[in-house]
């Protein structure tokens, strides 16, 4: 079938080329033009507005929008909806919070325009494995687009989980897991990481835990991966970010007077990798960057350290704000 793609960055672009793999046609529409040729060599139709979007699909249409959280989601998917005619299904892909899916479907039901909520996950390795997807809206709207999430999911990796916001709901609390999952690897490592009178093989440890041990997983894999470059991650710096689907999942158990202090904690632990540069903070920013491809922030090397030290022709006041905008230039 036939559908559009709108945002083409690590997550959208893949997608795109997964569905272009397996027989679909996708219209393909970016703010960054080059990111839309590069789509379209890999067999895309070109768009280079919203409005060129929706009027290369025919009705019944579908859009998919894949861009970050927040005011932008909501500015395209309402954009959009302007756009889009009665029976036409709009999909959010991002990780937004399940109450704008819930007003979403509310606010387009009296058009005659579907709203789902897809959750995703895969990340940069989707295009090869396939993204999991959680699945919320009407059902017989997922139905018409079902060929569009079976070709995106691995085999039993799709299902339509619940109502409108159920998917984004679903998605949320999978990625609170995650933080509590990252955490515990982190600090596990770390421990071992401060043995050093034992002379432990971290790399070698991640290893073989991934064989018959009770705490294999992909995310154990991807940190036999990141150990097999670095053992003590000295040039990533230990800050790790938060995208909010945390925050949300602990804001939820609250509210639901739900006992989630593991989540809670990991959350919290997020909060102090942004003051000291811990070797747990390290290792869930390696792994955040090997499963998403999300950025790490570098440590600035010792010549340019004693570079700003020295002054190099200027006050040491110039040199450190200097050093202080290229830091922030990075993040």
């Amino acid at each position: 079938m036939r559908i559009g793609m709108v945002g083409l960055g690590r997550m959208g672009g893949n997608m795109t080329k997964r569905l272009i793999d397996n027989g679909h046609e996708v219209v393909a529409y970016d703010r960054n033009d080059e990111t839309v040729k590069a789509a379209e060599s890999e067999g895309a139709i070109g768009a280079h507005s919203l409005e060129e979007v929706v009027a290369q699909l025919t009705p019944p249409r579908a859009v998919w929008v894949m861009v970050p959280s927040g005011p932008i989601t909501e500015d395209t998917c309402n954009t959009l909806a302007g756009l889009m005619q009665r029976g036409d299904i709009l999909i959010d892909g991002g990780n937004s919070n399940y109450k704008h899916a819930q007003h979403m479907s509310e606010a387009l039901g009296p058009q005659g325009i579907s709203f789902l909520d897809a959750g995703t996950s895969g990340g940069v390795w989707g295009l090869k494995n396939g993204y999991c997807l959680m699945v919320g809206g009407d059902a017989a709207a997922v139905r018409e687009v079902e060929p569009i999430f079976r070709t995106l999911a691995p085999e039993n990796g799709y299902a339509h989980v619940g109502p409108s916001g159920a998917g984004h709901f679903v998605k949320m609390v999978h990625n609170g897991i995650e933080y509590g999952m990252l955490q515990a690897y982190a600090e596990g490592f770390a421990i071992m990481n401060a043995a050093p009178e034992l002379d432990l093989d971290l790399h070698e440890i991640a290893s073989i835990w991934r064989y018959g041990s009770v705490v294999r997983s992909w995310l154990l894999d991807l940190a036999e991966l990141a150990l097999a470059d670095s053992t003590s991650f000295s040039a990533i710096k230990g800050y790790v970010e938060d995208s909010g689907e945390g925050r949300w999942t602990v804001e939820e158990a609250i509210a639901r007077s739900v006992s989630a202090p593991v989540i809670t904690a990991s959350l919290f632990e997020r909060f102090s990798s942004r003051s000291p540069n811990s070797f747990a903070a390290r290792i869930v920013a390696a792994l955040r960057n090997e499963f998403g491809g999300h950025k790490v922030m570098k440590e600035a090397a010792p010549a340019e350290v004693a570079k700003v030290a020295a002054g190099d022709g200027a006050t040491s006041a110039e040199g450190a704000a200097s050093a202080s905008a290229e830091s922030q230039a990075e993040k």
